[in-house]
């Protein structure tokens, strides 16, 4: 099994996202929600267009844990969201399949996993790459485990540097730094 990771480079992601947004909005939407709100791939399928139409926060029952989860709608996801839920529903699949079904995680995963192999990027990637690479950035910027562990409802604070691969990224910085 391929270990899956967060997309590292801003100048990748920018890139993926240029690719989707050509491909479909609604792909580039649900990559923008995944690397932007931390959620699981299945949080993020669930959501329906009353969830975030109109809204300022997102306010979600975590499929997973069933543990209830606020956040806001960032400035990005704002006019996204404005755009994808015009003339829909609120009752809606946020994500709806070319056949109007709710979006499927083997179909997201596909999506992504084309755009990123044609960016170059070779290593795992996996429809938890947009969870980790919100993480990753967010400790970046942060440099606040503890919210993030919070934010990721992890059981220490352990857990989430490696589920974001910093734990990875110390240990290759420290080899790479230590010639005697």
């Amino acid at each position: 099994m391929n270990v899956v990771e967060p997309i590292r480079s801003k100048t990748e992601l920018r890139k993926v996202e240029k690719i989707l947004k050509k491909r479909d909005f609604r792909y580039y939407v649900f990559f923008v929600v995944g690397t932007n709100c931390g959620l699981r791939i299945s949080d993020i399928l669930n959501l329906n267009v009353g969830d975030v139409k109109d809204k300022t926060h997102i306010n979600i029952k975590e499929k997973k844990t069933s543990k209830h989860k606020r956040f806001p709608i960032n400035a990005k996801l704002k006019p996204l969201f404005d755009k994808l839920t015009l003339n829909r529903n609120l009752d809606e699949p946020l994500f709806l399949s070319i056949f109007g079904n709710r979006m499927e995680r083997t179909q997201c995963y596909r999506v992504i996993n084309e755009a990123c192999r044609k960016i170059g990027i070779e290593y795992g990637i996996g429809t938890h790459t947009l969870r980790k690479t919100f993480g990753y950035h967010h400790y970046q910027k942060f440099k606040d485990i503890a919210l993030l562990q919070k934010i990721f409802n992890h059981s220490s604070q352990d857990v989430t540097l490696r589920y974001i691969g910093i734990n990875q990224d110390i240990i290759d910085d420290s080899y790479n730094n230590f010639i005697l």
